[in-house]
């Protein structure tokens, strides 16, 4: 996280809710030979306070979890490198804006009776973002393709004692130099889902 406290003043319910509507991020967990990454879609429940997921068998994550182990998810949204041209002030320097929220706490493995049900609200979740589309369920597959999918994969789950956010936008600038940025941000293809950044910019404050 961004050691300026201009950029971590949002609600947790701000953080809960980007990380649930992402529902995809960067799992970490340390090992003897250092951190092990691993890239997975998640269900955060509403309070924020527990994470379900699921990860493949191979993964050598899941041999660390014979004992729950301290992890993070670090989710990512748009991000956007930001041209100290557009503040339209002078003595400024080059910067990257950008969302990121942390979620740490206790990653356990889970018993193999609860693969079934997870994977059912984590595609339901993701589903009814598609209405009206009918909701793909598990029902569709073939009962012994869908039984042999699931022995590739284990359910794990992380009871999130601590969610921080950066939301890095610009909030120690004056209202009108950030509002300069994210205009000359609409013209740029350095980042990721620049015109959702500049939305963002236009809509923070220092308060």
């Amino acid at each position: 996280m961004h050691p300026n406290p201009v950029f971590r003043k949002t609600e947790t319910e701000k953080n809960i809710t980007f990380a649930r509507q992402r529902s995809f991020g960067i799992l970490s967990v340390n090992s003897e030979d250092g951190p092990l990454l691993s890239h997975i879609p998640f269900r955060l429940s509403e309070d924020g306070k527990y994470l379900e997921a699921h990860l493949v068998r191979s993964n050598p994550i899941l041999r660390l979890l014979e004992t729950p182990q301290k992890a993070v998810i670090a989710v990512s949204g748009p991000d956007a490198y930001i041209s100290p041209d557009w503040y339209g002030v002078d003595d400024q320097v080059p910067t990257w804006n950008y969302i990121a929220v942390h979620l740490r706490g206790a990653l356990r493995r889970l018993d193999a009776s609860e693969l079934h049900d997870i994977l059912e609200r984590l595609s339901a979740s993701m589903e009814e973002r598609l209405l009206p589309k009918t909701p793909w369920v598990t029902d569709k597959m073939t009962p012994d393709v869908y039984e042999k999918m699931q022995r590739m994969i284990v359910p794990i789950g992380m009871e999130v004692t601590q969610i921080d956010g950066t939301w890095k936008l610009g909030q120690n600038k004056p209202d009108q130099v950030r509002m300069g940025a994210a205009d000359g941000l609409k013209s740029s293809d350095i980042g990721s889902e620049i015109e959702t950044l500049a939305e963002h910019m236009q809509g923070a404050s220092e308060r």
